[in-house]
């Protein structure tokens, strides 16, 4: 009789534990991790107020997609290098194909090279109202349209961002990059070695993160998180002039893009990492080519020949 009672005693006990350990995962649940389009583990998104240190809270999921698909480049050989063609007076392209040990094509790299000295660049927004990517060159009458930063899911910029010498949002502070746009040109620059300085008379400009080429020439993303996706990249060579670098297949992780980048004959002083995933995406208006994004987009930077 004792050891009946003793039994049902130990029971109740053990319901009583469940039952409090039921209650206290109700009242704290687990905290999930959002993830960025281009597959980035983020923090909680900054108040406007204070200067975020960490990368932002970015949508996990795309906004509605375009109607069509836009522009798609055309098929690229085997070959993994076709070299460099001039398209126009200092403008070059150059695919790239980043073939596996079996000889297969794993990755296909559209590269545009531009001469600053020779074209004019910009950034556009319009916070909360996202559209096309070929909208966005049929308004600008740019040359080049390029997906911009990381956004919200209401369609505003994380970071800084200048258009027309307006500024808007909040200055990444010690990490990512800037897109820098003076009198006297552009210039990509480390916000930690560089912080944006708000009497800095820009004319325009555009931060995103990471730096996948730092600005010593070292490999920018030395950790490997295992997350492929497609890529944008704007970067810098060591002759000054802008290289715009997407992957559109998405197997490349972030790591494996930042090693590419270095020990490719890119001379690359420095190269940021642009949104990724659904919002990669660049057209070229003569010759008429480009990948398209699935995603609509409130940011882009913008290339003209100049006046």
């Amino acid at each position: 009789m004792v050891k009946r009672y003793g039994l049902v005693f130990t029971i109740f006990l053990l319901g009583l534990l469940l039952t409090s350990l039921a209650c206290r995962l109700q009242a704290e649940p687990a905290q999930p991790s959002l993830r960025s389009p281009s597959g980035l583990i983020v923090s909680p998104a900054p108040s406007p107020l204070v200067t975020p240190t960490q990368p932002p809270n970015l949508d996990p999921t795309p906004m509605a997609p375009p109607a069509t698909q836009e522009i798609v480049v055309p098929t690229a050989t085997v070959a993994p290098d076709l070299g460099w063609q001039v398209l126009s007076p200092g403008l070059e392209r150059r695919w790239i194909n980043l073939l596996t040990s079996e000889g297969g094509v794993q990755e296909s790299l559209y590269v545009l090279r531009i001469d600053p000295a020779m074209y004019d660049f910009d950034v556009g927004y319009k916070p909360g109202a996202p559209q096309r990517l070929m909208d966005w060159q049929s308004e600008t009458g740019a040359l080049i349209v390029v997906n911009g930063g990381f956004f919200t899911a209401d369609g505003q910029a994380t970071g800084l961002i200048i258009v027309d010498g307006q500024a808007a949002g909040t200055s990444y502070a010690g990490f990512g990059g800037m897109l820098a746009v003076s009198g006297a040109g552009p210039n990509l620059r480390s916000l930690r070695q560089q912080p944006y300085d708000p009497n800095e008379p820009l004319l325009a400009a555009l931060q995103s993160f990471p730096l996948l080429v730092a600005p010593d020439g070292q490999i920018g993303y030395p950790q490997e998180d295992g997350l492929a996706d497609r890529r944008t990249i704007i970067a810098q060579d060591r002759q000054e002039r802008f290289l715009f670098i997407l992957a559109a297949s998405g197997t490349m992780t972030l790591h494996e893009m930042s090693r590419f980048l270095v020990e490719s004959d890119l001379d690359l002083s420095i190269a940021l990492n642009l949104d990724g995933g659904a919002s990669t995406g660049i057209m070229l208006a003569e010759p008429p080519e480009g990948v398209a994004p699935f995603t609509l987009l409130p940011t882009v930077i913008t290339v003209r020949p100049k006046a």
